[in-house]
């Protein structure tokens, strides 16, 4: 009896034994990974180009860029320039008359050329890969073609002021129905009376209309109009410019 309650024990604990190896030899399975968040990026609250007109002559625009971030924020040169013929088409960027492509210079200048004389265009800005600036829609425009030439003449000054006759002539190619010229005084300047054209002053800039009887100008014809000026000092002469 003893003997068999001995081997029966012995079997026991055994198959005990052998089940506690079998479950220290389970592999646990390893945990996943959890992958790191990707890094946000901020950008500055800058616009990441700007751009003025530079310059204007009857049938071209220059523009300065200036590109203030890189990308992702920004642009990296060479950029393009493309130009409206209304500020709508622009917001679409529907149908550009002109497009033209700048240098590499993060800070540059393009002339934009083969455009219609005192017309308004709008530009916007992309860049090579086709990333269209969504801030900025810049307008100007072209110079109107030079239709007449203004001289003036002193007649007569004294202390205080001077009389001034302004000869406009018609040196387009073609019959004008109107003129207007302009200047800017460069002291303290101030019309006090006119005649032979309505006069408008803003500042120290100073607007002459024609008359109502006195617009017409036939080619290389000519008209006048006089001006009386209070000036605490007499200028040598008049810068003038005219046009339609």
């Amino acid at each position: 009896m003893l003997r068999m309650f001995l081997a029966v024990t012995t079997m026991a604990l055994a198959a005990s034994a052998g089940t506690a190896v079998a479950a220290e030899a389970t592999p646990t399975p390893s945990a996943t990974p959890t992958p790191s968040p990707s890094p946000t990026i901020t950008c500055p609250p800058v616009l990441p180009i700007s751009a003025n007109v530079t310059g204007t002559t009857t049938t071209s625009l220059t523009i300065t860029y200036y590109l203030f971030l890189s990308p992702p924020c920004g642009y990296n040169p060479p950029i393009t320039v493309s130009l409206f013929a209304s500020r709508e088409d622009a917001q679409q960027w529907r149908t550009p008359v002109a497009v033209v492509v700048s240098g590499p210079e993060r800070n540059g200048t393009v002339t934009i050329g083969g455009l219609t004389p005192d017309t308004e265009y709008w530009y916007r800005f992309s860049d090579p890969d086709g990333k269209r600036d969504p801030y900025l829609i810049g307008s100007a425009r072209t110079a109107p073609l030079t239709a007449c030439r203004a001289t003036a003449t002193i007649d007569a000054r004294w202390g205080s002021g001077f009389v001034a006759t302004v000869t406009v002539r018609n040196t387009g190619t073609q019959p004008l129905d109107r003129w207007r010229v302009s200047w800017r005084w460069s002291g303290d300047e101030r019309v006090q009376t006119a005649w032979g054209g309505v006069v408008e002053t803003v500042g120290a800039d100073v607007t002459v209309r024609n008359a109502s009887y006195n617009g017409t100008l036939a080619l290389d014809g000519a008209t006048t109009f006089g001006l009386v000026v209070t000036a605490s000092a007499v200028p040598d002469g008049l810068t003038l410019s005219c046009a339609r």
